[in-house]
């Protein structure tokens, strides 16, 4: 069933879903080409950019190169990293640094003028930039938004909430989306050349995660209700060291700690992760989240001591953290912080290529939501606004080269219902118990059913099935990949295969996989009774 829109937006230019990093600079580099960008919030606030804390990992040390910076992203990646994509983004990275410089980035600087660099898990040099220690995210998406709404080819349209894309003869020609709220709730047609979306990941699917509610899968699953190819959706980075006070989302306290020698303690203030791993508080953050996650399973609580590495200094360098810490009681240069792993990233997202765009004409992805081949089964810390920063660029100039702007040609039928439900708790709890940072055919199989028992409860309203549609590619692509690698981690298959693929699906077929489970699972009853 279907309705008239309220209202219809005629966007001559490309029009960019998303406020973050990867939309406002997008826009930015459209310009003088005509962009409308469409905010949840307000800009500088929306999304999930605004509270990243590492920085931005980029060669722009003497002593570093492009190269060892793509060998790092590669090697974090455990075999399904594309290699060009690596290298395009790591010799790239430096330039787009130089871009924020030029908008007015105060990015943190050495006392010769020269930009600091810190170390983060897994990379082989210092080269993160950071600006006010643990701020790069706010800073940056702040100054974005500013340049943003000082530049005149860019208009911004705050409080609308995507529901649905708008296809017309199999093409990409807009979306629709909710304004207002309650009995003012309204649904307007945007019409577009060009639909870019830059909508972030999905943690909010999960429990416990540090990313704001409105991370909750929507473009993802927009996309994949469309017909687009995703890409490697079972791979959710959990961060190891959310800190543990009960809130949600969970503070984070970011891993440039663990970079300055911040380290991990039980209750008795013993470290565990020399044991697991050479690199101990700096492996990959697949390997220390999932020792955490065992060491808290075990009866065990878990803490980040900053009290040596950092003590007095932990106001100044790191005030993000600070004061996340007081507001729960905790003044880390004296106690160290309770930890936890939580759903932070998601590796996955819409198929794109190396100018962002993805199998359906008329829509690229840029930022989280986009699946690059950039990030591989476990992203390397810092490397994410950097992938929404070049990809955001990169789109930008595809955009301008082959986009004709030009006006719509009317309305079309709209979706009936266009509510925009927060993530239901039962969904949450399901990806969080089932989903999570340890997985096995049992629970996948449990989450698919959680899954198609919401879908089935909630009838035809888009924003629930956009939440839905990315949990059941997630939990799908989990079940199919019968190996543990990088973030996925499968109990019942521990090894990892000799010879690593790339998960490409679309949503009929995660609802095939879905369809299976269901199905070996009633016989599994069968035979048992």
């Amino acid at each position: 069933m279907t309705r008239n829109v309220d209202s219809v937006i005629e966007c001559q230019g490309a029009l960019i879903l998303g406020a973050g990093v990867a939309g406002l600079f997008t826009a930015l580099k459209l310009a003088p080409f005509p962009s409308l960008v469409l905010a949840g919030a307000r800009p500088g606030i929306s999304g999930s950019s605004a509270w990243a804390q590492g920085g931005i990992a980029a060669a722009v040390d003497p002593t570093d190169t492009w190269q060892a910076h793509a060998f790092d992203t590669i090697a974090a990646g455990a075999g399904l990293c594309d290699p060009k994509i690596a290298d395009l983004v790591a010799h790239e990275a430096p330039a787009r640094i130089e871009d924020l410089v030029r908008y007015g980035a105060p990015f943190d600087r050495k006392a010769d003028g020269s930009l600091a660099v810190g170390r983060e898990a897994a990379h082989s040099a210092a080269r993160i930039v950071h600006i006010a220690g643990d701020r790069a995210g706010a800073e940056i998406t702040r100054l974005l938004a500013e340049r943003a709404m000082a530049t005149e080819s860019i208009s911004v349209l705050e409080g609308f909430h995507a529901v649905e894309l708008a296809m017309e003869d199999g093409r990409v020609v807009g979306l629709f989306a909710r304004t207002g709220t309650g009995s003012g709730a309204r649904l307007v047609l945007c019409r577009a050349p060009a639909v870019i979306f830059a909508t972030g990941g999905l943690g909010a699917l999960y429990a416990v995660t540090t990313n704001p509610m409105e991370s909750r899968g929507e473009g993802l699953g927009m996309a994949a209700r469309a017909g687009a190819m995703i890409a490697d959706p079972e791979f959710v980075q959990f961060h190891p060291t959310a800190i543990a006070i009960g809130r949600d989302p969970a503070p984070l306290a970011t891993e440039a700690l663990r970079g300055e020698g911040a380290m991990l303690v039980d209750e008795c203030g013993m470290r565990f992760m020399p044991a697991v791993h050479k690199d101990a508080e700096l492996a990959p953050r697949d390997v220390v989240a999932r020792a955490i996650h065992r060491e808290i399973a075990a009866g065990h609580r878990v803490f980040l001591d900053c009290r040596e590495a950092i003590g007095a200094e932990f106001p100044k360098r790191f005030p993000t953290v600070y004061a996340a810490c007081l507001r729960a009681g905790i003044d880390p240069t004296r106690k160290p912080i309770p930890v936890a792993p939580a759903a932070h990233y998601h590796m996955g997202g819409i198929a794109s290529d190396d100018r962002g765009r993805s199998s359906l004409e008329g829509l690229w992805a840029v930022g989280e939501c986009a699946a690059t081949g950039l990030h591989g089964a476990n992203r390397l810390a810092s490397n994410s606004l950097l992938e929404a920063l070049v990809f955001g660029a990169r789109a930008a100039e595809d955009v301008r080269e082959t986009v004709v702007a030009s006006t719509g040609r009317g309305t079309l039928p709209a979706p009936e219902r266009f509510a925009a439900p927060a993530p239901p708790h039962v969904l949450r709890d399901a990806m969080t118990r089932l989903v999570g940072l340890e997985r096995d055919e049992g629970g996948l199989s449990e989450a698919l059913s959680v899954i198609a028992q919401l879908e089935r409860a909630g009838g035809p309203e888009p924003a629930l099935l956009n939440m839905t549609a990315s949990a059941k590619l997630v939990a799908a692509a989990a079940l199919a990949r019968r190996e543990s690698r990088g973030a996925h981690c499968r109990v019942d298959y521990p090894a990892t295969d000799k010879i690593g693929k790339r998960t490409f699906l679309t949503l009929p077929e995660a609802e095939k996989i879905a369809e299976g489970a269901s199905s070996e699972s009633a016989a599994k009853a069968a035979r048992a009774q």
